[in-house]
């Protein structure tokens, strides 16, 4: 596994203070805030397949089975 470094700004001491919850650490948060990361990324990429897919009309396919 791979040690990443970050030095953050004032303004990411500010947020990543802000958004801690209980006795997360600072590690804890970012981790946090990647897998938010992630899932906004998946819910964006969802919403570009569903737009691609609109005007699919699945009455007018064949039965797969």
């Amino acid at each position: 596994m791979a040690t990443i470094t970050f030095r953050p700004t004032a303004d990411d001491e500010r947020i990543i203070n802000r958004a801690r919850h209980d006795d997360e650490n600072t590690t804890d948060v970012i981790r946090r805030a990647l897998r938010l990361l992630d899932r906004e990324e998946w819910l964006a990429q969802f919403h570009i397949d569903a737009l691609a897919l609109k005007d699919e009309d699945l009455n007018a396919e064949p039965d797969a089975w």
